[in-house]
Parts: structure tokens; sequence; C-alpha cells
């Protein structure tokens, strides 16, 4: 068997560094897409979400991530505690808490 001229001058230009050259904008692409769907979204929403756990204030009505629903009675370093019954007050994280209830409705989810 012998190689033609024409097929050992291609097969000795091609490199390594041509394939990733190739590939490099795609990659790029799949990036840039990863982050408009997945990381910025996720960003501004945890922004939001600490703008509200720092406007919690006493009397505010809230919904926890479990779902309880109660009324701010005081508010903490990073600790708040929720009324929910008539006697029935709970210790909970600030983190706790996914939105402002209003109406028997969630009104920021996070």
């Amino acid at each position: 068997m012998t190689i033609t001229p024409f097929i050992a001058q291609a097969a000795q230009q091609i490199s390594p560094m041509d394939g990733l050259l190739q590939t490099a904008p795609m990659i790029i692409f799949f990036i840039a897409i990863f982050y408009f769907i997945v990381i910025r979204p996720q960003q501004k929403e945890q922004q939001e979400h600490d703008k509200l756990l720092a406007s919690l204030q006493k009397g505010d009505k809230v919904v926890t991530k479990s779902g309880l629903h109660g009324e701010i009675h005081e508010v903490g370093d990073g600790v708040i505690v929720l009324k929910i019954a008539e006697k029935t007050r709970v210790t909970m994280d600030t983190s706790a808490v996914k939105g402002k209830a209003t109406a028997g409705a969630v009104e920021n989810k996070s």
C-alpha cells in the first residue's frame, strides 16, 4: 500500500488545535446560553429574596418554605418569631420565609 502525496500532505496539516478552534465558538455559545437561562435568573431571584428578608417587619403576614402561614411577632438577627395561632409562636430563621402573604396568596415566590 502506498500513500499518495496528497493524502500524506493532508494528514500532516491536521493538528489537534484545529479541532479546538473549530469547536470554540460553539462552546462559548453554550456557556452563554447556560448563563442566561440558568445562572442569571437564579441570581436575580436570590437578590429579590434577600431584599424581602431585609424588609421584614413586625406585623407582616408571611408564608414559610414549609407552608406555614403566620404573622411576624418579633424580628431579630437572622431569626423571626412567627405567630401561627392565638397563643402559638414559632421561632425560625429568616431564610425560611418564602414570601409575604396577601389574602391567602404568596406575594413573592422564591
